[in-house]
């Protein structure tokens, strides 16, 4: 049978798309569902029975089908003047229209139940509750238009009627939901500080079903923000309470969320244990299959081909029997999402049906979305269906239907959709050689990313963006098309803000958290001085951006395949250890010089540029770029070197050495299995003859209390840290040792920014003078960046790797020498530290002098 005709015959207007890696069944943000039932005593028991009945059809996912009826029951209890029932019947066809992406049906129907709710004046307890359940889904739908600050506003009133109502459940959920929309605004320790103010009360509450479903919320929310830790405690304590009423379902669903959790953790043998015992115990057919396309789709990810192909005969049964609704719309397509991964990666193992179980799935999948009229979901399935197409290079036939697909996300108002299905479009255009039409696409899918930008892990995980997988490329391909030869300035403009933006979302990535909330401002306009460099890897070339201030911006480009290119990163890396041979590793040092600055050097002497900054990008974030070597000198022989997370710096003033202060803290004993730092003593006494040490705290003194209180205490200027630390691409990972245990990135974002950006004495210069970079990390210069960004410090000197502490102590004193005693910056003063010690015969090797960075301002 000819493919191609066959796949046209089966796909042709049919398909379903979506981003989910797994499935979630999330219980998050938090509404009255219709299946938590609030007590009508009024209702007559005919409308009554059309709204049990429309229950139990949505709990299937039936939503049309509930709606019809919910319908039927609000104009018959309208007949009745029968207004509470009416307002709980309008609440539910408020989220029932959520679920199927009709947003103006939906407000209608919220705003109809707070005006009946309104008429009946003083509401006693039912009415209120009616009243906080209202208000849940009003704010659920804000939050989904994007109006985040008004979902905040409507659920702190939810919260009120609740309390007003003595309903503990409701007052629990729409704290929740406030910790949601806070996240989504970037305040990340609020909403982890009301998280674990809900535990604390969910946990004092007797085991019962409400209380197996609160912890399950919350372990959700948890996870959300990153907390994945704590997400999966508390996920086993809703377990354990689960266990305790005997409600198999629930256990089920909670083995599923503890799989998920386990699985973005990096555990998937846990995730692969919990998936299965999912499966196995769960009397819901959904749960059951869910469970299933899961385990699947695992052992597609961990190429464990025959293992997956096992499964397939019964989780193509259990689909085939599902119920019609929403839930199984989204299991067919998790699991042709899988099927077609593993037929791209396995296209002569498996047998020839494959492609046509993917038409079956998708083609199900798209039908069954049309008759719940599920917006969201047609467009999904427009968006699979055209990657399909292309898969199998009927372009023409993938162009129409991403058309298609990008036309209703924009009618859904979904960014997350718009995004996916304007990058399909735009990856098709541009295969085509459209280049103007393929960057007003990607434009499209880029104002959508930033509209997402501190939400990028979404609420609906079947919806989500995959950072890696999804958010990158965009930002990646965008670019790709903006530099070619005949770039404009504002093609170079828009790729600089692109790529930034990608920098930006990365780091809000790892902290699952938006990091920069101040006011910036541009870096390239600051010093006349300093000259902006900014190298970009795409698949087929590294791009440099260079800004040189009131001259236009330029770039030029090296042809040399990624993985080539990462080659040579790797290898000058590894040559900087002095085990290696000079001529290897200044050979590796020139190439990289090649690429980053030779084609810049006569502009910047031209310039008369003294300074570099530079904003890594990739394994150029590992590499020291004062080490790069023209031939004759090393970078650093000619220009201060720094480097940045963006084009944006906040706040960058010239440091006030007059004023300057100091709080210094370090280990020179061995402690936790690192080794001692005896010249830790040394440095910090050296320092103190150079700039005021107000306090030092140094061993058993240096404890994370002790340093808490110092920085609650007074506003230092600088913060000297000579101990052990690690940065990581995991959060987790990224620490820094104390005399009693670690303190890892997120504390430490917690503890200096006690002084926080909004004080009138911020912490100008933070050091970290012994830190490394996790081994085998590629990503691990995250953790730096986060560190610098995350810290408030206008500035953070820190090391690539641990180097002797007898060097790292000379350079150390001769930095803060510079620093206080010449009209240097802080560039600068680094700059003549290293000097000094390259002119040192013991230490003149970069693995002694190089690794130390400056991160953030320069002045």
């Amino acid at each position: 049978m000819n493919l191609k005709k066959s796949l046209l015959r089966s796909f042709w207007n049919i398909g379903l798309g979506c981003l989910a890696l797994f499935s979630v069944t999330v219980m998050f943000p938090y509404v009255t569902y219709p299946n938590d039932r609030v007590p009508i005593a009024q209702q007559t028991s005919a409308p009554r029975q059309l709204v049990e009945q429309g229950r139990e059809l949505y709990q299937a996912g039936r939503y049309q089908d509930a709606i019809a009826l919910w319908q039927q029951a609000a104009k018959a209890f309208e007949a009745e003047s029968a207004i509470l029932p009416q307002v709980s019947v309008l609440n539910y066809l408020s989220l029932a229209y959520q679920d199927l992406g009709q947003a103006q049906l939906s407000r209608a129907a919220v705003d109809r139940s707070l005006q009946l709710l309104k008429s009946q004046g003083k509401l006693n307890r039912q009415g209120l509750s009616l009243l906080g359940q209202a208000l849940n889904a009003q704010g659920n739908l804000q939050i989904k238009t994007g109006q985040t600050q008004a979902a905040l506003d409507t659920w702190i009133q939810a919260e009120s009627a609740y309390k007003q109502a003595a309903n503990q459940t409701g007052i629990i959920g729409s704290s929740i939901n406030q910790a949601q929309a806070l996240r989504i605004l970037g305040n990340h320790r609020q909403a982890r500080s009301i998280l674990q103010e809900n535990l604390q009360e969910i946990q004092t509450q007797p085991d019962n079903k409400l209380k197996a479903s609160g912890l399950r919320s919350l372990g959700i929310a948890l996870q959300l923000i990153g907390d994945l830790r704590q997400s999966y405690e508390v996920l086993k304590q809703s377990l354990a309470v689960s266990r305790s009423t005997g409600n198999d379902n629930d256990r089920s669903a909670t083995f599923l969320d503890i799989g998920n959790v386990a699985r973005e953790y990096g555990e998937p043998r846990v995730a692969l244990d919990y998936y299965q015992k999912a499966a196995q115990i769960s009397s819901n057919p959904l749960l059951q299959t869910q469970a299933l396309v899961n385990l699947f789709s695992l052992r597609v990810e961990e190429n464990k081909t025959e293992e997956a192909i096992a499964l397939l005969p019964e989780i193509e049964s259990k689909i085939a029997s599902l119920t019609v609704g929403r839930q199984a719309i989204y299991i067919r397509v998790n699991f042709a999402e899988s099927l077609m991964k593993l037929a791209v990666r396995e296209p002569k193992t498996l047998p020839a049906k494959f492609l046509q179980e993917i038409a079956t799935s998708l083609g199900t999948a798209v039908q069954l979305s049309r008759q719940l009229q599920d917006s969201t979901a047609e467009a999904y399935a427009l968006d699979r269906l055209s990657q399909l197409y292309a898969q199998q290079e009927q372009t023409k036939e993938a162009q129409t239907l991403a058309q298609q697909a990008f036309y209703i996300a924009k009618q859904t108002n979904s960014n997350e959709l718009i995004a996916r299905t304007a990058w399909q479009v735009g990856h098709l255009l541009k295969q085509q050689g459209k280049r103007e039409e393929a960057i007003a696409a990607y434009q499209e899918a880029f104002k959508a990313l930033q509209a997402l930008r501190s939400d990028l892990i979404g609420i609906d995980s079947d919806i989500q963006l995959n950072f890696t997988k999804n958010v990158e490329p965009i930002h990646r391909e965008f670019v790709d098309l903006l530099l070619q030869e005949n770039a404009t300035q504002d093609d170079l403009k828009t790729a600089r803000q692109v790529i930034e933006a990608l920098q930006l979302a990365e780091l809000d990535n790892f902290f699952q958290d938006a990091c920069l909330d101040a006011n910036p401002v541009q870096i390239d306009q600051i010093d006349p001085t300093a000259a902006v460099i900014y190298p970009i890897i795409l698949a087929d070339r590294i791009e440099v951006i260079l800004s040189i201030p009131d001259r236009p911006l330029r770039h030029y480009a090296t042809k040399i395949p990624k993985a080539e290119m990462e080659k040579t990163l790797k290898q000058l890396y590894s040559s900087l250890n002095p085990e290696f041979s000079d001529k290897e590793r200044l050979r590796y040092a020139q190439e990289v010089f090649n690429w980053l600055i030779q084609p810049a050097k006569t502009d910047l002497k031209t310039h008369n540029i003294k300074t570099l900054i530079f904003i890594p990008d990739g394994l150029l974030r590992n590499i020291p770029m004062a080490a790069l070597y023209d031939g004759k000198q090393y970078l650093i022989e000619q220009y201060a070197v720094v480097l940045s997370s963006g084009l944006q710096l906040l706040e960058p003033q010239t440091l006030n050495k007059e004023q300057l202060n100091a709080l210094t803290a370090g280990l020179t004993e061995a402690r936790q299995g690192f080794s001692a730092l005896p010249s830790v003593a040394h440095e910090v006494k050296q320092i103190a003859l150079e700039i005021n040490v107000s306090k030092l705290l140094l061993n058993k003194q240096f404890t994370r209390t002790a340093l808490k209180n110092q920085i609650e205490a007074k506003p230092f200027r600088v913060v000297h840290l000579a101990t052990h630390g690690q940065f990581s691409s995991n959060p987790e990972e990224t620490f820094l040792l104390t005399w009693d245990g670690r303190i890892n990135v997120k504390e430490l974002d917690e503890l200096l920014q006690i002084r926080g950006r909004s004080e009138k004495d911020p912490i100008e210069l933070l050091v970290l003078s012994a830190c490394q970079t996790a081994n085998g990390d590629l990503r691990a210069t995250l953790g730096l960046a986060g560190v610098a960004l995350r810290s408030g410090a206008r500035s953070t000197l820190a090391t690539l790797w641990s180097v002797r502490d007898e060097s790292t102590a000379q350079l150390m004193i001769e930095f803060y020498r510079q620093l206080t005693n010449t009209p240097s910056s802080k560039a600068n003063a680094l700059r003549q530290a290293q000097l000094n010690l390259l002119r040192h015969p013991s230490y003149n090797h970069p693995f002694f002098w190089s690794p130390f960075v400056l991160v953030g301002n320069w002045l």
